[in-house]
């Protein structure tokens, strides 16, 4: 049998063999030194993951600014008072990409209701209120201008290229950053 298959194989043009032999090299594997890792926003906590970006999105990037009204602003109906951080903007900004990321395309109304909440209505039953949606726009127009998203009708608003190596680069910042707090952790980065 090892014989006929010999003779088959030598007798195949120099293509065909260099295809079969990169075929089986292929279905061997990496080796470790080759591996590289690739570590999403799925893989790393959203609480450290979303405030490394906002840090990064403060520090980094221009267009993503507080717009004049944010000091006063409630971020809905639903909530009594304005943030009571002076860098929630940035800390939205770095949720809303991420959600972008995760469920994208995803839309205004979307975002609207998952940023909602529970509306506290008195002696009446609460209600679901979704949350204010002038933020929220503005948010995704200021990280469409910082070409992080981009919009692709009816569906909503998707990650572009830029965007998806950016939140990719900070969730491997984290993990690295974790990993030398725990390094329990490096056996799951198959290392």
């Amino acid at each position: 049998m090892v014989s006929c298959s010999l003779k088959i194989h030598n007798s195949l043009p120099i293509v065909q063999r260099i295809f079969i032999l990169g075929f089986i090299v292929l279905l061997q594997g990496k080796t470790k030194r080759d591996k590289n890792i690739l570590t999403t926003p799925h893989d790393v906590p959203a609480s450290k993951f979303i405030d490394k970006l906002a840090k990064y999105l403060k520090e980094n990037v221009d267009e993503v600014q507080p717009l004049s009204w944010t000091s006063v602003a409630k971020t809905g109906m639903h909530v009594e008072k304005q943030p009571q951080n002076v860098n929630w903007w940035y800390t939205r900004s770095a949720s809303i990409l991420r959600k972008v990321y995760i469920h994208g395309p995803i839309g205004l109304e979307a975002l609207r209701s998952d940023y909602g909440g529970r509306k506290n209505r008195g002696s009446q039953p609460d209600g679901v209120k979704k949350a204010g949606g002038s933020n929220i726009r503005k948010i995704l127009q200021q990280l469409e201008a910082a070409d992080l998203i981009v919009t692709c009708r009816p569906q909503g608003r998707k990650m572009s290229p830029k965007g998806r190596k950016l939140l990719q680069d900070i969730a491997s910042s984290v993990t690295k950053e974790m990993i030398k707090i725990v390094p329990e952790l490096k056996k799951y980065q198959g290392e």
